[in-house]
């Protein structure tokens, strides 16, 4: 195996530990964000669980590519499925997240406090940016659109973070019952843009 075979290696290997920690992580942020928004009624809260799950799907098939870095004459083939794969997630939440979001906004209905909804936002807000750094690294070496799209995508989980924790607390310290499905309603099409993106296996302009 050549200099620049080894160094690709180790950059693939890299790339697979951090796929697992993703996996790992967005496993327990998801069921914790699911179970937390299903006791105080929350769709923000679901919505950032689902995508979490999401981000599990996206980390397998990034797990998948990387285990295929090898076959030269498959990666292109590789990017576009695995792009494609997390893309149809990411329609298929959006649409959800926007029907629950305009239903709950016209009923009027009000979701409970949520501390562990909070915590969660917070330690997504330490983590994400961290671990999406570390993928655009992985993904500069091994020039790979699919898991540059998929630093992107953990990066744009940052701004879920955000969005949520602003939600949660506007309704936490201010009761107010809209910042809910309001915050639920911005994400639409953030997520709807990450999907579309996904759909066309638009890695020309993730490569950037």
């Amino acid at each position: 195996m050549t200099e620049s075979a080894l160094s690709r290696h180790a950059i693939a290997l890299r790339g697979k530990r951090l796929e697992y920690f993703t996996i790992a992580w967005n496993s327990l942020e998801g069921a914790v964000a699911i179970a937390a928004g299903l006791v105080a009624g929350s769709i923000s809260l679901i919505s950032f669980g689902v995508d979490s799950f999401i981000e599990v799907i996206s980390g397998a098939a990034l797990l998948w590519r990387i285990s295929l870095d090898a076959h030269e004459d498959q990666r292109e083939r590789i990017e576009q499925v695995t792009l494609r794969i997390v893309g149809a997630c990411f329609v298929a939440l959006a649409a959800y997240v926007g029907y629950e979001g305009l239903r709950n906004l016209i009923e009027k209905k009000t979701p409970e406090h949520s501390l562990p909804g909070v915590i969660i936002a917070c330690a997504s807000l330490i983590v994400m940016p961290l671990l999406s750094r570390a993928k655009r690294r992985v993904a500069s070496g091994l020039k790979s659109a699919a898991m540059n799209a998929d630093a992107k995508q953990t990066e744009f989980c940052t701004y879920l973070s955000a969005i949520l924790l602003g939600g949660l607390l506007l309704n936490a310290i201010f009761n107010l019952w809209w910042a809910d499905p309001v915050a639920a309603l911005i994400m639409v099409p953030i997520i709807a843009n990450e999907g579309v993106h996904g759909l066309r296996a638009d890695t020309c302009s993730r490569e950037n």
